[in-house]
């Protein structure tokens, strides 16, 4: 992933320190992605994979979170026809679940919020970010 796309405007430090950002990746690539979610071994997941060089588990519903990782790094893929309004927690801090939104954190302290429970999935990808990578990134806003 290029992380060098996020900017200061992405990065919050309250209530604990998490990075948001709904334009971090190419619309046009993620509705690739989208499409062929069904199919990991598409071609543009397996495109995907080679360009970016991190591990990735796609998941169907935000309750198969992992939480063992180190860095939490999850990727919403946020269904097309689901009008609900959810929401993803982050130690009490609420942040819109929606397409194509990247949300990192070192926080375990993560739930899924829906105001009507329309859609029985609520898919994202989890990806693998390191606690140094994550370090990383945080050095780049002076924190």
């Amino acid at each position: 992933m290029d992380w060098n796309k996020l900017k200061k405007t992405h990065f919050f430090g309250d209530p604990v320190e998490y990075i948001y950002s709904t334009t971090l990746f190419d619309i046009n690539e993620y509705d690739k992605l989208y499409e062929n979610q069904n199919n990991l071994d598409h071609k543009v997941w397996q495109d995907f994979d080679q360009k970016y060089c991190t591990g990735y588990e796609f998941k169907e519903d935000f309750f198969d979170i992992n939480l063992k990782k180190e860095i939490m790094c999850l990727w919403f893929f946020k269904e097309r026809t689901d009008r609900t309004i959810s929401y993803v927690v982050v130690n009490g801090k609420q942040l819109s679940y929606t397409p194509n939104t990247f949300l990192i954190t070192k926080s375990k302290e993560i739930t899924l919020v829906n105001t009507k429970r329309k859609h029985i999935r609520h898919p994202f990808v989890q990806l693998d970010l390191s606690l140094a990578a994550w370090d990383n990134i945080l050095k780049r806003f002076n924190k």
